[in-house]
């Protein structure tokens, strides 16, 4: 497969898992913050059960992924605490200072925030060796 065919390949299969963690963990916000769980916590749980579960999916599926699972996942896991930093940062500094409402905010980052992780993922948590280069 050509390396066009196999990036849109990927892009449909990322965006299959991304859509349905990200819809199901948009509503479960909903859910948590209505019973009076601040959105900063409800925001952090759901992206610890989100990030395992997505790596699960994106490993298998979305990148066919044959390399060592530790490192993949050592990778994954910080690709994601970054992303988790600007995610709190954007909920700090636009509900927390600006005043905007937390739900719009949460939906922006939801809808912004996986194209950051699709290059992360591709090019570094799951790349493929370079020919002659042993798979990590």
């Amino acid at each position: 497969m050509n390396q066009a065919r196999l990036t849109l390949q990927q892009v449909a299969r990322y965006g299959i898992v991304g859509l349905s963690a990200n819809a199901l963990g948009y509503l479960l916000y909903l859910a948590l913050t209505a019973m009076h769980v601040e959105p900063v916590v409800a925001m952090t749980l759901l992206y610890v059960v989100g990030v395992l579960q997505t790596f699960i999916f994106n490993r298998r599926w979305t990148f066919e992924h044959g390399g060592r699972v530790g490192v993949a996942f050592k990778r994954y896991v910080f690709l994601y605490l970054l992303g988790y930093g600007i995610n709190l940062a954007v909920m700090r500094l636009l509900v927390g200072v600006m005043g905007l409402s937390h739900q719009w905010v949460m939906l922006g980052l939801v809808l912004g925030m996986p194209l950051f992780f699709f290059v992360g993922q591709k090019f570094w948590v799951f790349a493929r060796p370079a020919q002659g280069r042993a798979t990590e």
